[in-house]
């Protein structure tokens, strides 16, 4: 899918190639994976987070428990990740992450990670500040969207 490179002063047009360009990444993440958007933002936070009980992870992804059961069943059968007894309530479920899964993973999202730490270690220390100073607002924006 052919695209055109923004003005050189539209901050806004960036930000919404920046957010094109995410999305694309995590279809193809969760294409490389095998795994749908959902299985996708749950193995994230298992990744991420560590290990969490199914309602922990339902919530954290605004979803019902019976969906998040849904997804969790598809990830286990695909081998993603396994569930074992909570540690000190056997009536729960831990979920957790398989090592090749998230090593899988981490391999494919590593491109991205040293590509963004080159792009950072190219800017000296007033461009850092200001691109995060622009950052913090566009999450502030985002937040404030979401409240």
């Amino acid at each position: 899918m052919p695209h055109e490179d923004p003005p050189h002063d539209d901050i806004r047009s960036r930000v919404r190639q920046v957010t094109v360009r995410q999305q694309r990444f995590e279809r193809h993440l969760a294409r490389r994976l095998e795994v749908d958007t959902a299985g996708l933002a749950a193995m994230d936070h298992l990744i991420e987070d560590g290990p969490a009980t199914p309602t922990e992870l339902a919530h954290r992804l605004e979803v019902s428990t019976a969906a998040m059961t849904l997804v969790l069943n598809r990830l286990e059968s695909a081998g993603h990740v396994r569930r074992d007894r909570h540690p000190s309530d056997g009536r729960k479920l831990v979920v957790t992450a398989v090592d090749r899964s998230s090593d899988r993973a981490y391999d494919l999202v590593q491109p991205l990670i040293d590509g963004i730490e080159t792009l950072v270690d190219g800017m000296d220390a007033r461009q850092r500040a200001a691109v995060a100073t622009f950052l913090d607002g566009l999450i502030r924006v985002y937040d404030d969207a979401t409240d």
